[in-house]
């Protein structure tokens, strides 16, 4: 071996001309001894011009930071660690990556391997660490991401060089895509477009004259086949006891009527992806296939009845909503999604309040509506909504999240004074504890006893003084005013709180229940 090959320095080198050659634009670091030569050269190439680098503190805020950026870049962005528990506080971003198939590379510093398995500082294996993950330990073996590089390196960790960088050009993997599976006119179709299904769902419902159901961040919400409470449709309106077909598109996770759906038997189902993105296990009745040709239009009735629903139902759910119930937030939010806007929308009740009451945007406007579906995690969404608005020129840049979310990816806040930081607003829909639980079993009376302390989990925290002692910009907004809030021209990250009550949430839920169902009677 050269010199180059064998010192820390070499292999650091040849690390970021690899990740050149792959069009890597950002890459984040959390700091420490044995990715010392790492740092140094992602700093340099930060320096010229290269890469932009983000530097964070905490490791598991640092994947999400990745993810976020390469969940909005659609680019390969690597995050660097040093050894030890470093590696392990990666885990819940990756197993996010690996769900929702965003490309992110975690590149791991490690002792020599003639260390394992001594009593040498911050020494374990963390080789394979993320199950299920692509593991490889060599520069060259870069392969795209989701993937995990371990890199072994040996002192002296740092060298006075000069870093200069050749970008050695990846080559990307092919894949046998198979022709199109051919729709033919006829059944009564409805197509479900899950999380990151994008344009081929909604071109699917347009050229097929079919009724779309289209999850929030499926990038098909858009058009005039979108419905806006498909989820009630389907439980309360015949028409769902119609369906003969179903094409469903990205991977769909948010309601269980859609679940339900696409766990029927007695339906043709075609899933364009795998059973890695189909929620339940496919029967004999689903058919998997690469992509979908539409051979021509069906009748537009069916279509034309779905939106007549449609038309009833959101209604139905507008005259039950008095301005300031969370129903309300999400709506005021998702019209303040400008063209070009980004939205990054947390789990749990967000965005599926969202997903009621969300009318679909105009088509070719360029929003982005992303969350983190893959596991459907409330942790580290701060941190990908601040990597998804960096990673994208925006007109305007949204994050909404619930108290609980905040709380848990608050860190994500901790960002130092040289890193850079795009223009976001986050709003905290803050109804102290976990509402979620009230619309579901867990929130009957019968488990009323104990639905505080352990589904609830109310906190009292103070977002304000969190906010202060992280320099970020807070402000007390009511449902009302959130509206105007949003319009106002934002300069940095700040933190709108909007507080919710949680107290009346499942009766409310039932009340809407009762409604649609009313409004859909014959």
């Amino acid at each position: 071996m050269t010199d180059d090959q064998q010192h820390a320095v070499g292999v650091a080198r040849r690390l970021v001309s690899a990740l050149l050659g792959w069009k890597v634009t950002d890459a984040v670091l959390s700091p420490g001894s044995r990715s010392g030569p790492l740092a140094l050269a992602f700093a340099a190439a930060d320096e010229q011009g290269l890469i932009r680098l983000h530097v964070r503190v905490d490791e598991r805020e640092a994947g999400f930071l990745a993810l976020g950026l390469a969940k909005a870049s659609r680019r390969l962005v690597p995050v660097v660690t040093t050894s030890g528990t470093a590696v392990a506080n990666l885990h819940p971003a990756m197993l996010e990556a690996r769900h929702a198939d965003v490309p992110v590379l975690a590149i791991t510093a490690d002792r020599p391997a003639r260390l394992r398995g001594t009593g040498a500082n911050q020494t374990t294996d963390q080789r394979e660490i993320f199950p299920g993950i692509p593991f490889v330990e060599r520069v060259k073996q870069i392969a795209g991401g989701p993937a995990h590089l371990n890199l072994e390196l040996d002192e002296p960790l740092v060298e006075p060089i000069e870093w200069d960088f050749h970008p050695a050009f990846g080559v990307g993997l092919g894949s046998d895509i198979s022709a199109p599976l051919v729709l033919q006119p006829g059944p009564r179709t409805v197509v479900v477009a899950g999380d990151d299904a994008a344009q081929p769902a909604r071109m699917t419902a347009l050229v097929g004259n079919w009724p779309l159901l289209a999850e929030p961040s499926s990038g098909s919400r858009n058009g005039d086949e979108a419905l806006v409470a498909y989820r009630m449709l389907l439980s309360h309106s015949h028409l769902a006891e119609h369906v003969e077909r179903v094409v469903s598109f990205g991977h769909a996770t948010l309601s269980r009527p859609v679940t339900q759906l696409l766990a029927r038997t007695d339906l043709e189902i075609v899933h364009v992806g795998t059973q890695k993105t189909f929620p339940v296990p496919a029967g004999p009745n689903v058919t998997f296939a690469d992509e979908v040709q539409v051979a021509e239009a069906s009748p537009r009735a069916w279509l034309d009845e779905w939106l007549a629903a449609d038309a009833a139902a959101t209604a139905a759910i507008d005259a039950e909503l008095d301005g300031s119930t969370p129903f309300d937030v999400a709506r005021a939010i998702n019209a303040a999604v400008p063209p070009g806007g980004l939205l990054f929308i947390g789990s749990s009740n967000p965005i599926r309040d969202l997903d009621l009451v969300a009318r679909p945007y105009r088509v070719g406007e360029r929003r982005l509506v992303i969350a983190n579906r893959g596991l459907a995690g409330i942790d580290g969404v701060l941190s990908s909504a601040i990597g998804a608005a960096l990673a994208r020129t925006s007109s305007r840049s949204i994050a909404y999240v619930g108290d609980l979310t905040f709380l848990h990816g608050s860190n994500g806040l901790l960002i130092g004074p040289a890193e850079p930081r795009p223009d976001l607003t986050i709003v905290v829909a803050n109804d102290d504890g976990g509402s979620i639980f009230s619309t579901l079993e867990q929130g009957a009376p019968e488990y009323a006893a104990t639905f505080e302390r352990v589904y609830a989990t109310p906190t009292g925290a103070d977002i304000s003084a969190l906010c202060l002692a992280y320099g970020v910009p807070h402000r007390r907004v009511e449902p009302a005013d959130l509206a105007a809030a949003l319009e106002e021209d934002v300069a940095g990250i700040r933190v709108l709180e909007v507080p919710v009550d949680r107290t009346g949430r499942r009766d409310l839920t039932v009340r809407i229940g009762t409604a649609v169902e009313a409004a859909l009677r014959p």
